[in-house]
Parts: structure tokens; C-alpha cells; sequence
């Protein structure tokens, strides 16, 4: 399989035909005999909720037992429940799923490739390989894996919140306990990195380019789908104005900006932002994300905003925000003409400490104000 074909395994969407099978033969070529069952799940959140059920204290049982399907108008605030699918019924009645046999079903063959492939290589023939393959997938493959095992951790403090809980602390701790059990998955799709710089591995290949994460035990393997739907910027990171960034058939979703975890509904308020929207959001990283969209030039001309300082590098602008650093910005001049003969006016970004122009300038340049001597700018 070639480093293109495993890109896109990482970014997959859609249900993939045949994921039973594939999780069979990677016991099988584990040397481990087929779990007796497999439950397919449709999102990361509904596997972690089901292993940590099995697998956790009275504790945590009891209150993964109060979660109840999500209200349809509220999908992204709750837990999948329990027993509303009948396979996960089944599941849980059957008690033990037996001992965690993650290690000989993923770890184990990743050390033995690696250790084959090293051998055979050489340090600086593994280095290569390794560039070419898993370390250029994984930087995305990463920022998938973090940004779900985040959300998973919100979702389970935010349900042990409003059931009640005394603290907040309680709360991320209930967060924490689901996060935790996704260090127990094998990641499905998100292993493509790994998986791309070896050859054999057929039945971990196969998983991965048929599901997501997956929870394997020795009778039981949890297995969940892909996403429905995955949209990312420019960078790889998760962004959408219109809906949500990363989404799964149960309503399981993450939505953001850019990378930035955002509430429902916040990409499309960015189309009517106006500088008192902005001033008055609270939460500081949501204001400066509508910042960088609204343009920090734009904000400074339409806000009202007065100059603090001058002189000949340019224009201080400040302005405070609430419960954030102040923004300060130099407007300056390009010594450069365009070709009709304008000069283009451009705001540089310094730190709130700033106190003038020059002071700001020299900063841009990584040199002291008394440095800054500049024989000819352009």
C-alpha cells in the first residue's frame, strides 16, 4: 500500500464492509483465538462508554448507568445509553469481556516489525523509511487522536455535571475515567502511520482500513465505525463554518475553528461578527478566534480605537479587552510603491507591553528599540 493510499485511510469517512473479519484475522495473527464476539459501535465516545462500563469500578458503572440517549436537539451533550441497542444489551449481560489483549494484538507485532525493519535497515536506512512513511502521517493522524480523546474526556464531564455532581473536580475526574479507556484502543484508521512502513501486519492493515477505533479483549472485541463526515483546513486541522468538523452516525461530533474546539453554532456567528460581539464574548480564545476572522485592521477602524503613541515607524494602537492582554498593533507604511504609486499601509501585531511604535517595530525584528537603526526599509 503506498503512502497515498494509507493518507487517506487516515482521513476515511463512511461505514467500511467486512471490519468483523478483518478484527478476526488480527487475533488470529496474534496468535490468539477469535473473540467470541465483536460489537460494532458507531463512534469512538459509544466504545469508550461501553469498555469503561466493563472494565470499571461500581463507581463509574453507576453513573455511566444514568446516561440516557442523547435528546435528538441536544445530540453533542450526551452519553450514548447503555441499553438502548440490544447488542450492547447482550453484551453487558454476558459480564467479563476477559483480560485486555491490546499488546499481543497491536504492540507486540508493531516491536517485532520495527526491530525487522531496523535490523534490516540500519539506523539511517530505518530513519528513512520512517520519513517517508509514519512520519509523514502522523503529525495528522495525531491531532485526530488528541482532539477526540479531548472531546470524549468534555462529553464525560459535562454528562457528570449535570447529573448533579458536587464539583468540578468530580467531574473531570468522570472525564478523566473515559479518556483513560481510550488508551486501551487500537486506533482503527489513525494506526495508518505505523501500519504504512511495514509490510505483513495484513490483518491490522485490513482493520484499519475498515474501522476506527477498537477495544480488543479476549472474548469480546469492541469495534467502532468511522466517521460520517471530517472536514479540516488548510493545515489538516479540524475546521467548520457550517456544521460540525468531525461527525459520527450517533450524533457524536467535535466542532471547531480552525483546530480550536468551538461550541455548536459558532462557525456560522462568524459571518455577522461586529466588534461588540466580539467585545463582549467571554470566552477569551473564542474572541481571539473571531478576532483573526473579523481582521485585527479592521477591528482597530471600526471599533473606535485611538492611537497611543507615534512617531517615524509608525502609529501605536491599544486596545483593552475584558479578562484577556490588551491588543496592541503599529500600523506602518511600505517605503516600497506599489506600481500606481500607493504605499501600502500594514499592522504588525507586538506585545502588550509595547509602549511605542519603534519600541514595536524593533520587537517584529527580534532586536532592542535602541538597535533598530534601519539604513533602508522596505
Amino acid at each position: 500500500m503506498t503512502t497515498l493510499t494509507w493518507e487517506r485511510v487516515t482521513v476515511a469517512t463512511g461505514p467500511g464492509e467486512g471490519a468483523e473479519a478483518a478484527v478476526r484475522q488480527a487475533y488470529r495473527e496474534a496468535g490468539l483465538a477469535e473473540p467470541e464476539r465483536v460489537l460494532v459501535l458507531p463512534s469512538p465516545l459509544a466504545g469508550a462508554v461501553v469498555a469503561a462500563w466493563l472494565t470499571g469500578d461500581e463507581t463509574l458503572r453507576a453513573k455511566l448507568e444514568q446516561a440516557r440517549p442523547a435528546d435528538p436537539e441536544r445530540r453533542h451533550t450526551g452519553l450514548p445509553g447503555l441499553r438502548a441497542d440490544p447488542a450492547v444489551r447482550a453484551v453487558l449481560e454476558a459480564g467479563d469481556p476477559g483480560r485486555p489483549v491490546r499488546d499481543a494484538v497491536r504492540t507486540a507485532p508493531w516491536e517485532r516489525a520495527r526491530a525487522a525493519a531496523y535490523a534490516e535497515l540500519g539506523p539511517a536506512g530505518w530513519a528513512r523509511l520512517w520519513a517517508e512513511t509514519g512520519g509523514r502521517l502522523w503529525p495528522q493522524a495525531e491531532r485526530l487522536v488528541g482532539d477526540l480523546r479531548r472531546a470524549i474526556a468534555d462529553r464525560g464531564a459535562a454528562l457528570d455535571t449535570a447529573l448533579g455532581t458536587d464539583t468540578d473536580l468530580e467531574a473531570e475526574r468522570f472525564g478523566e475515567s473515559l479518556r483513560h479507556v481510550t488508551l486501551d484502543a487500537v486506533l482503527g484508521q489513525h494506526d495508518a502511520p505505523w501500519l504504512s512502513a511495514f509490510d505483513g501486519l495484513d490483518g491490522l492493515k485490513r482493520v484499519a482500513e475498515r474501522a476506527g477505533w477498537w477495544w480488543p479483549y479476549e472474548r469480546l472485541a469492541i469495534v467502532t465505525e468511522r466517521p460520517v463526515e471530517l472536514h479540516l483546513d488548510d493545515l489538516g486541522r479540524l475546521h467548520r463554518a457550517d456544521g460540525a468538523a468531525l461527525a459520527y452516525a450517533d450524533g457524536f461530533a467535535l466542532h471547531a475553528w480552525h483546530g480550536m474546539p468551538v461550541p455548536p453554532g459558532f462557525g456560522a456567528a462568524m459571518t455577522g461578527l461586529t466588534p461588540e460581539r466580539i467585545r463582549s464574548e467571554a470566552n477569551a480564545e473564542l474572541r481571539r478566534a473571531m478576532l483573526e476572522h473579523f481582521g485585527l485592521d479592521r477591528y482597530l477602524a471600526e471599533s473606535g480605537a485611538q492611537p497611543v503613541q507615534s512617531d517615524e515607524t509608525g502609529v501605536l494602537w491599544r486596545i483593552e479587552l475584558p479578562d484577556d492582554e490588551p491588543l496592541a498593533m503599529v500600523e506602518v507604511v511600505n517605503s516600497t510603491p506599489e506600481p500606481d504609486g500607493t504605499r501600502r499601509t500594514y499592522f504588525l501585531r507586538v506585545p502588550p507591553w509595547v509602549r511605542r511604535a519603534r519600541e514595536g517595530v524593533a520587537w517584529t525584528f527580534g532586536i532592542a528599540e535602541d538597535d533598530y537603526r534601519p539604513r533602508r526599509e522596505t
